[in-house]
């Protein structure tokens, strides 16, 4: 007697496991379908049966909670980042991870954007002292994967490196965003942060001194 072809019970996991590959099969539903994406959708996209859902998230919503943090979680960010080629020269090296965390940024913009126009997108809620998460705390990750990509030009800079990381995370945060009338490419946002906003070699020796030290350019400094 043979058995009849059925569903393949899923692998055996502890909570946390299937949880996390809930979520995963979930991010990219709730990107395309925003909070209307089923249970029943996410099931067969994770290859579960519906119920393994509700035996480890109480509902629809809190599976939609942990899209949106997963989504926040710059973990796979800074793997990426850390694999980038400290071989390539610095341009290239930056542009590559520009890529990276644009496409870390837009991710988090689609999952709370879907979510938020439905008005399900839930805001952090305080800890057992009332505070706040800190978003610090998920950008200092990215942050010092992009130093480690300056640190082999360091002699070159104008300043330390970690201070050109945060520098360029921020323009990341803010310069050539979807939506903007004339969005900069991930190349010219990374000729902007390293060359400044002149046209040729920079400003002339000797003017603008203040300026040249305070500047987005960070190539060393020209000599008379």
């Amino acid at each position: 007697m043979t058995d009849s072809p059925g569903r393949r019970r899923a692998p055996a996991m502890n909570a946390d496991q299937r949880r996390a590959m809930i979520v995963t099969a979930a991010l990219p539903l709730v990107v395309e379908y925003g909070a209307a994406v089923t249970t029943a959708k996410i099931a067969r996209a994770a290859g579960i049966g519906e119920g393994t859902i509700f035996r480890v998230f109480p509902d629809k919503d809190a599976v939609l909670a942990a899209c949106m943090e997963e989504a926040v979680r710059p973990d796979d960010t800074v793997t990426h980042l850390e694999a980038v080629s400290l071989e390539q020269p610095l341009a290239d090296r930056l542009v590559e991870a520009a890529e990276v965390m644009r496409g870390h940024m837009n991710r988090i913009g689609e999952v709370a954007g879907a979510l938020a126009s439905v008005g399900k997108l839930r805001r952090p809620e305080p800890d057992g002292e009332g505070k706040l998460p800190d978003r610090e705390a998920g950008l200092a990750g990215p942050r010092t994967a992009l130093a480690a990509l300056l640190q082999p030009d360091e002699a070159a800079l104008r300043l330390a490196p970690e201070r050109l990381a945060d520098a360029f995370q921020l323009l990341l945060m803010t310069a050539g965003r979807a939506g903007a009338p004339d969005p900069l490419s991930t190349e010219e946002l990374v000729d902007l942060f390293l060359h400044g906003a002149l046209a040729g070699a920079g400003a002339p020796t000797g003017a603008g001194t203040e300026a040249g030290r305070t500047g987005v350019g960070v190539g060393p400094e020209q000599s008379s």
